[in-house]
């Protein structure tokens, strides 16, 4: 690995330009290792985002921040570029329908079908953020699902970004984060903060140690041992084009148990793109 270029004396990074060569560059070096495509108008953002970068390592231009990133063969540059540019926009029992299908449906499906000596319900939070999903979905399998000692049950949880994960696996929110849990939910599973930590809250132990959390790239090959029983893929694929789309929800169709469960993003769609899984309902569909 090459060391940075440093800026000469007095150059700032408000004197960078990011050209339409190098937005190519970089844009076209995201899509190929994330599947995120980044149109015209992301231009701004990707400067923006990586305008901290620069500046710590005082890289001349963005030219030669892009050559660092593709000659570093540890790929530790090329994690921090992706972290980067991944938008993380989540929260609690977001797009609540989705998890009064799991309550009310899957999960009373899934103790009727599964015999008491093979109770094996896997679950994958795909893109899991700052980890309010997998931990939503926590609280609702532990709200419904019954005695876990029956059960041999397993939570994964990933995302492209070391940065969140890092955040999710620490469990530690801000109290607005659970303002409109109820109070009940509040007390039940989460750890309230004191001194300088009184404005925030903390997963409790018995929640965090049903999760495993991994990085993973969904553009790579999956390597899991057992399919899943369910898939939460929510809004991540509105950051892919259609050929990238409908690569990953094939992957997913062939990763899941027959009558598996996937479930995307109400902003997205799987209109347009070929895959064999059957509708359930709005963003919920079933191998």
């Amino acid at each position: 690995m090459r060391c940075p270029r440093l800026l000469n004396a007095g150059t700032t990074f408000s004197e960078y330009e990011l050209t339409q060569t190098d937005f190519e560059k970089i844009s076209r070096l995201i899509y190929e290792q994330s599947g995120i495509a980044l149109h015209e108008g992301k231009k701004e953002l990707v400067r923006a985002r990586l305008g901290k970068r620069l500046r710590q390592g005082r890289f001349k231009s963005f030219r030669d921040y892009y050559q660092f990133v593709v000659q570093d063969d540890t790929g530790e540059e090329l994690v921090y570029l992706l972290d980067s540019i991944s938008t993380n926009l989540t929260s609690f029992f977001r797009e609540q329908v989705h998890f009064d299908f799991l309550q009310q449906d899957l999960i009373p499906r899934w103790r009727a079908a599964k015999p008491s000596r093979d109770k094996a319900l896997h679950i994958w939070s795909a893109g899991c953020s700052t980890g309010e999903e997998v931990y939503s979905i926590a609280i609702t399998l532990l709200e419904t699902l019954g005695p876990l000692e029956k059960w041999d049950l397993k939570l994964l949880a990933s995302d492209i970004s070391t940065r969140v994960l890092k955040k999710a696996v620490a469990g530690i929110y801000e109290k607005e984060r659970v303002r409109t849990l109820p109070p009940a939910t509040v007390k039940k599973y989460f750890l309230r903060g004191e001194n300088n930590w009184r404005d925030h809250v903390k997963i409790k132990n018995s929640i965090k140690d049903l999760v495993v959390f991994k990085r993973v790239n969904l553009m790579e090959p999956f390597s899991f041992q057992k399919a899943f029983d369910c898939i939460f893929c929510r809004n991540v694929m509105i950051y892919f084009d259609k050929k990238t789309q409908e690569t990953l929800v094939n992957r997913f169709y062939q990763n899941l148990q027959p009558e598996g469960v996937l479930f995307i993003g109400h902003s997205e769609s799987l209109t347009g793109i070929q895959h064999p899984f059957q509708y359930l309902r709005p963003a919920v569909y079933k191998r």
